[in-house]
This record gives structure tokens, C-alpha cells and sequence, in this order.
């Protein structure tokens, strides 16, 4: 069964989108993880599925690589209200409002969670600065933005072994539903980022982690909104205040659109 699909970047966070609003798509995690794969698929960080919604315009079900679900991705969500013109998602992490400014899309998160069972932990503690370390990386902040994360601010960015400790903060314990993990260096009144995003490894960049970390050194008062953030991709501005959703702003690029014989795959 041959199905359309876009394949769509933000900031190099790259996408294959199915709209499945007309006609369903039997996703599953295996069949995810076949199409995100580089080499023998389309190749993509996270694959999206586009539903119908009683709630929004449409739903967007997101797969990561590995097959696992993600409750929200704002780089994914910037490119859908590109793609569909969609003023209201909803996402299994909340409803997101977009809209296009200029050439930009501009999407609202909805309010960052700080308690540590809305991350969540496997137990209470303070998330402001969570008394735990990984080798050189230590005391994080955590806070959901749709999604959990976990935010260093470290002395030298290019230095910190994401690579190496990402996997392994990813998959502890403590974190029952695995978590985003985020180090960043303030640079003037602007923030640089890399992070190791669950399911999909290093990513070029990662808007609900742009946010996570904006609203960090916000929070921390080590920048004021509203706050570039840049990352190996490009820069997003990001604007919160307490008591307001988190807003992000930046490109949504469409790289082209096909077609795939969904039969072909074995999953």
C-alpha cells in the first residue's frame, strides 16, 4: 500500500510525517523503527502520525526512533503547523497553539511542571537541583515541558561526554519513564545546547529541550526571557514568565515529499 509521507526538519531535528486524518495507518513500534532507520528506511530522529482529534485541529502521535512514544517534540510540532497550518495540536503531553510568524512558526508549550512526580521520579526529591552526579555531570534541574528533562549548566560544553553519559542517564532508575538530558553553557544573554534525546541519541536540535533549559536559566535567573537558545542545528528563541506557557519560535523546513509502500516492511 503505497502511502504519502513529508519529511520535514527543524533545525536539522528531522521528520517523516504520515497523515492518517482520512485513512488510518496501522502504526506500530516495530514498523517506526524500520521507517526512522537511515539506511533501509526513509531515516528520520522521530516519525509522526497525524490523527484526527475531538479536542484540536489534529493529533500528532510521535515515534522516536527506537519505536518508543514521545508525549510532545515542539521542533515536530513547529514543522505540522507549517505543513497543515494547524492552530491547535494535541499531543499526548497537552494541547500546543501555533502559528506562523513571518517566516517562522511559533508554537506554545504549555506551562512547565517542576513537582517530582510530574517529571517524574521514581521518588520525592528537590528538582531544582537533584542531589545526584554522573561523573562530571552533576546536581540537575528537572522539569516537564510535555516531556521530562533533565538540565546541566556546565563550564565547558563541548566537553561534557553526552555521548557517553546521555545513554546512561537516559535509562536510570530514577527515572521511570526514562528523561531528555540537556547540558548548556550560558554565552552572554544567549544559551548554547546539546542534548541526548530519549529514544533518538544526539540530535541536532531539540525544541522541547531548548525549552527545558530556557526555563531553567530563567527560573535560575542566568538569563531573561525572551532567550536565544542555540544548538548545532540552529537557534530558537524561547520566551517564558511563571504562570504562562513556554514559547518557542524558530524555522520548520519541508526537504520534500514521497511516497512508500507501507506492505514492503515486515514489521
Amino acid at each position: 500500500m503505497l502511502r504519502r509521507f513529508h519529511k520535514m526538519h527543524g533545525l536539522g531535528n528531522d521528520f517523516v510525517i504520515l497523515d492518517a486524518r482520512s485513512e488510518a495507518v496501522a502504526m506500530t513500534p516495530a514498523l517506526a523503527v524500520q521507517l526512522a532507520d537511515r539506511h533501509q528506511g526513509i531515516g528520520c530522529d522521530q516519525l509522526i502520525v497525524l490523527e484526527p482529534s475531538d479536542k484540536a485541529d489534529l493529533r500528532m502521535a510521535i515515534f522516536n526512533a527506537d519505536g518508543g512514544l514521545a508525549e510532545a517534540c515542539g521542533n515536530a510540532a513547529r514543522c505540522v503547523v507549517a505543513l497543515t497550518g494547524a492552530a491547535r495540536i494535541e499531543t499526548a503531553g497537552g494541547i500546543i497553539d501555533g502559528e506562523t510568524v513571518e517566516a517562522e512558526v511559533e508554537v506554545a508549550m504549555g506551562e512547565p511542571r517542576f513537582g517530582w512526580d510530574e517529571i517524574p521520579l521514581a521518588y520525592a526529591m528537590d528538582t531544582a537541583a537533584l542531589p545526584m552526579a554522573w561523573d562530571e555531570l552533576a546536581g540537575p534541574m528537572a522539569v516537564n515541558v510535555g516531556n521530562p528533562h533533565l538540565v546541566f549548566f556546565v563550564e565547558a560544553i563541548d566537553e561534557a561526554r553526552l555521548g557517553a553519559l546521555g545513554p546512561v542517564i537516559e535509562h536510570d532508575a530514577t527515572f521511570p519513564e526514562r528523561i531528555n538530558v540537556n547540558v548548556a553553557v550560558i554565552e552572554g544573554d544567549e544559551i548554547r545546547l546539546r542534548t541526548w534525546e530519549r529514544g533518538a541519541g544526539l540530535t541536532m536540535a531539540c525544541g522541547t529541550g531548548a525549552c527545558a533549559t530556557a526555563v531553567a536559566a530563567i527560573a535560575n535567573r542566568r538569563a531573561s526571557s525572551p532567550v536565544t537558545v542555540r544548538m548545532k542545528g540552529g537557534e530558537l528563541v524561547i520566551s517564558w514568565a511563571p504562570g504562562e506557557p513556554v514559547r518557542m519560535r524558530g524555522a520548520a523546513t519541508r526537504v520534500f515529499t514521497g511516497e512508500i509502500d507501507l506492505d514492503a516492511f515486515g514489521a
